[in-house]
């Protein structure tokens, strides 16, 4: 693949999400919240004048820090209930290091610096969106790797079932003639010409 010119890692810079909606450190609780509804999005940085990030306020945040003490999110501010530090990651980190330090610090999102700016966050949704298409490379690689051509990885692949032929159960029936057969009935089709 190096030699095509392909990356062989999916870096977090691949799947971020950019820009990044931030709240002043003293804007209202309330007003935090109307940011991330009228985003469509589940959590919010908290910067300082200088847009400095200074932590994040997810849905979590305001279930644990508002709605669970019953406290009117006017009279609170990001920086009141923001967790603090904000987390962060370098975009050209790959994303198995990505999600194997969210599962060791119980995170679900960190927020992407680059040159001392805040350029974006990453949250596990991120990672997931992407997991099919990744299932699908590694599955490609193994195939290349064993020597398997593209070509023959068109063929249909084994199907577990019922031979349509014997009638038993089967973890390996392959389509002959229309039907599916295991292996058995094949070798004896087969025989018979």
């Amino acid at each position: 693949m190096a030699e095509i010119g392909l990356r062989t890692r999916m870096l977090v810079k691949d799947v971020m999400s950019s820009p990044v909606i931030t709240v002043d450190e003293d804007a209202t609780v309330d007003k935090a919240a109307q940011l991330m509804a009228k985003g469509h999005i589940g959590c919010i940085v908290v910067a300082s004048k200088e847009e400095k990030p200074l932590g994040i306020i997810t849905e979590t945040d305001f279930v644990t820090r508002v709605l669970a003490k019953n406290i009117q999110p006017s009279k609170l501010t990001a920086k009141e209930v923001m967790t603090s530090p904000l987390i962060t990651v370098d975009p050209d980190e790959t994303l198995s290091e990505t999600a194997r330090r969210m599962s060791q610090l119980n995170i679900r999102r960190l927020g992407v610096m680059y040159k001392g700016k805040l350029v974006g966050i990453i949250s596990s949704k991120d990672i997931l969106a992407i997991t099919p298409e990744l299932i699908e490379i590694i599955q490609e690689k193994a195939r290349i790797e064993r020597g398997t051509a593209v070509e023959e990885s068109s063929e249909a692949a084994p199907l577990a079932g019922s031979c349509e032929h014997c009638g038993r159960w089967s973890d390996d029936l392959t389509e002959v003639e229309g039907n599916f057969l295991c292996e058995e009935c094949r070798i004896e089709l087969k025989s018979e010409y």
